[in-house]
């Protein structure tokens, strides 16, 4: 077990510094190509933050343990809310001015919905997977179009300046696209590896590795940039990364999971995490659109979100005892 203990930290520690390489190369790359400023900042940045997830869940997929691919993604998604929002609003208050997130809001929340609408039937299967990754193409598409349209708002703008931050030269561009690609998926490799001998050793399902250790891990690039954001005074940034990885896991992450194995999804993800899932994305909701007024998570709702993430990971605990 030493050595799986090893393997996941070790895992984890590469994954987390190829994502950002993977992401500047990507990135910078797009730039040469000439691709737009905005569209870089929301869907390049946007899919290279959400790599890990994905590139961790599709291999554990691929292995047979679609049950870690799936807690992956959902534990990505409570620990976004609950963890990095509530960590991120403690250091500053997050102010909400964008138009286009507080649109988003009301869809995240019906998009937990259809998640947990799937899990009724105890699994996702193929056919599931695929709507997932149909509705996950056409929101996309939606944000942005939103974001194109709305160019003077306070998100869109706010992206625009960070991706033209991502300047090097084409050659330089390329290798880190490639090497970064390249270290995710031996990363994500050993990182599963080493999850799956955890969960056998200690004689708990992988699901449960996957809610906690790996999505936790798979989480610290979307908590760095969160922190990093409101340094800078981008609040929509920090809120706007957390929104599009919950939408990424939600529908992406799973949905390509699913096609690639079938995922039988025991009682406890319906009643215990989705629940979770659910009830943190609608507190999200709820303080982040505002209704009349900005939206905003303050330090004290901060604490909460917290302190609710720190429930869930006891509760995971005293399951597996």
């Amino acid at each position: 077990m030493t050595l799986a203990v090893v393997a996941v930290v070790v895992g984890l520690l590469v994954l987390v510094f190829s994502a950002d390489r993977f992401v500047d190369g990507s990135a910078a790359t797009a730039r040469h190509a000439g691709v737009r400023p905005l569209v870089i900042g929301m869907v390049v940045v946007g899919f290279g933050t959400s790599a890990p997830e994905m590139v961790v869940s599709a291999i554990a997929a691929f292995q047979g343990n679609p049950g870690l691919a799936l807690g992956n993604a959902y534990g990505s998604n409570i620990a976004n809310i609950g963890l990095i929002l509530g960590l991120t609003a403690l250091v500053c208050p997050i102010a909400v001015h964008s138009q286009v997130l507080r649109r988003e809001l009301p869809i995240l929340t019906l998009v937990t919905l259809l998640a947990a609408l799937q899990l009724y039937n105890s699994q996702i299967s193929r056919a599931e997977g695929w709507v997932l990754l149909a509705v996950f193409a056409g929101l996309m598409t939606w944000t942005i179009v939103q974001g194109v349209r709305r160019r003077d708002d306070s998100y869109s703008s706010q992206v625009e300046k960070e991706a033209a931050a991502y300047v090097m030269p084409l050659r330089w561009a390329i290798f880190w696209l490639v090497s970064g690609l390249v270290l995710l998926l031996l990363s994500s490799r050993i990182l599963v590896w080493g999850a799956v001998e955890i969960a056998h050793a200690l004689n708990v399902s992988d699901l449960v590795i996957g809610l906690s250790i790996v999505a936790f891990g798979t989480s610290l690039p979307e908590l760095a940039s969160a922190l990093a954001a409101v340094r800078k005074g981008e609040h929509d940034i920090a809120l706007g990364n957390v929104i599009g990885s919950n939408f990424f896991n939600t529908l992406a992450v799973v949905g390509i999971a699913g096609v690639i194995h079938p995922i039988a999804v025991g009682p406890e993800v319906l009643s215990r995490d989705c629940l979770v899932m659910g009830l943190l994305t609608l507190s999200l909701f709820v303080v982040g659109y505002g209704f009349g007024r900005p939206g905003r998570i303050n330090r004290l709702e901060g604490a909460g979100l917290l302190a609710c993430y720190l429930a869930y990971i006891g509760w995971l605990v005293r399951s597996i005892m």
